[in-house]
């Protein structure tokens, strides 16, 4: 229990938006239990070894804001989900933190149990290796974590990591800002960031859409996931 509290203070003082991570102060030092060295047998073999080498040796790791993507959603989608928003870009510690907590602990994770919950997409990290990615979707309240690789997507039943999910989650989307296209503005980083007032006109008219799906999907949302069964009727291999 001191370990978990500790964790999540450690958390709460990592999470900062992209635009003011130069700003922040250092969070209190965080130690991973030496006892979790390698990612989980059941988790290597489920998404295989290249999608885990890119979480291994990530050299950046990026946050974005998801949801269930609807029939009439027009706007930007990451792994056939609607992208809602950038939420920054993940430092070493937490990259660390992740890793160490949701996938090396076998205390926090239930293999072969299917939670009767609805798997509710909220928060992707895209761990970057080169120009190769592994994708891992953390789910809550249904507490779950899934990795995408190579059209291929594991997902794993994280309920004992409900606390550490929580703290993951809640301060990024509290954080977010709107998905900046780099392709529609020219650049090679995998965030775009407006660098001329024009391309700022160009990033709200383009995102306008987008924002107003969100607010209309608030209302709703509750109803449309109480009805849906799974996630997108995807089988669980939890």
């Amino acid at each position: 229990m001191i370990r978990i509290l500790a964790l999540l203070i450690t958390l709460a003082g990592t999470f900062v938006p992209y635009s003011v991570a130069a700003q922040a102060e250092p969070a209190p030092a965080w130690q991973p239990n030496p006892e979790h060295t390698t990612i989980l047998e059941e988790i290597s073999s489920a998404a295989g070894p290249v999608a885990i080498a890119n979480i291994s040796g990530a050299e950046q790791v990026f946050c974005y804001q998801i949801a269930n993507r609807p029939e009439n959603y027009t706007g930007y989608t990451l792994d056939g989900m609607a992208l809602v928003g950038f939420c920054g870009v993940i430092n070493k510690e937490l990259q660390t933190m992740v890793t160490s907590e949701l996938m090396m602990n076998p205390d926090n994770i239930i293999f072969d149990v299917t939670e009767n919950c609805v798997i509710r997409p909220q928060i992707m990290l895209r761990f970057v290796r080169g120009v190769d990615y592994t994708d891992v979707l953390l789910s809550s309240p249904c507490h779950a974590f899934a990795i995408f690789y190579g059209g291929k997507v594991s997902a794993f039943n994280a309920k004992p990591a409900a606390p550490i999910i929580d703290a993951l989650i809640n301060p990024l989307i509290s954080g977010k800002v709107d998905f900046a296209s780099p392709a529609l503005l020219n650049q090679l980083l995998p965030i775009g960031i407006a660098q001329t007032e024009e391309q700022q006109k160009l990033l709200e008219q383009k995102n306008a859409p987008v924002r107003n799906w969100a607010k209309e999907q608030t209302a709703a949302k509750e109803k449309a996931d109480n009805a849906r069964k799974g996630w997108n009727k995807l089988k669980m291999n939890m």
